[in-house]
């Protein structure tokens, strides 16, 4: 924007005085923020066992080395059941999810004003709640095993799988809608044969990706006694037996590592 100097020149800047002055305040506000959330994280913090965290951290690792390669072979069962965990509560959670989509996007919705509302609290419900948390719920109401581990996984995935679904197909092409509604094709003809092709690939990419999330997850959730690999962890960390803890983590690792592998060369063919 120009501006004149008092000789009569005009010289161009970035920004008019206003609007500096607005930049400066916000860097302000945001300096103060941080600064006083230093200042309440600081009070609350015992600085004591930070000073020596650097020995404490070097004294449990070395209590973790070498792992106990032996403990592995009772590891494989946990390990089914977290790959089922994860498998299983994905597949339910699509079918779940797709048709919650269907109901939340604006552009397949029977009502927009009763139904989508409902189908959008469902998915930011879902989405609200850690699968964490929901395993504590469900292991309350259902007891601790891999069956509240499927659910809280399904729970959890829900709303990942029903938002990102209905947003592709907000984003569809509507020329291709509107050449199949101009061949008179009923509305369910039109979701089939015009929308559904467009989102597959879309829907292929979120199952995909949700599935390797959800590996990750579920390798936790045995920490508060809902199945899988985390109940290994869990007790080994009870007991203070650190090299078997190290198996199970290099374990984790490895899978985890297998899945986003495995995740990323299916969406590769896929889409």
């Amino acid at each position: 924007m120009p501006v004149s100097s008092p000789s009569g020149t005009k010289l161009w800047q970035r920004r008019t005085t206003n609007a500096q002055l607005a930049i400066w305040l916000a860097w302000l506000v945001a300096t103060t923020i941080v600064v006083l959330s230093w200042q309440v994280i600081s009070d609350r913090t015992m600085w004591m066992f930070v000073e020596d965290a650097h020995i404490q951290a070097g004294d449990l690792m070395s209590r973790m080395v070498p792992p106990r390669w032996s403990y592995i072979d009772r590891l494989w069962q946990p390990l089914w059941d977290t790959l089922n965990i994860a498998t299983l509560g994905t597949m339910i959670a699509i079918v779940f999810g797709v048709p919650l989509a269907f109901l939340a996007a604006r552009n397949t919705t029977p009502s927009r004003l009763l139904v989508r509302p409902v189908a959008l609290f469902i998915i930011v419900a879902s989405r609200s709640i850690n699968s964490l948390i929901w395993a504590l719920l469900l292991v309350s109401i259902i007891g601790p095993g891999v069956l509240a581990g499927i659910f809280a996984i399904a729970f959890r995935s829900v709303g990942f799988i029903g938002k990102l679904l209905y947003e592709a197909l907000e984003e569809i092409d509507d020329g291709a809608v509107e050449a199949i509604q101009a061949t008179g094709a009923t509305r369910p003809q039109v979701i089939a044969y015009a929308m559904v092709p467009q989102v597959t690939p879309a829907f292929a990419g979120i199952s995909v990706f949700r599935w390797d999330i959800n590996i990750r997850e579920s390798t936790v959730l045995g920490l508060v006694g809902a199945g899988g690999i985390g109940l290994q962890l869990e007790a080994s960390i009870s007991q203070l037996a650190w090299r078997e803890a190290s198996v199970i983590f290099l374990v984790i690792l490895a899978t985890v590592l297998a899945s986003e592998w495995l995740s990323a060369r299916i969406r590769h063919a896929i889409i």
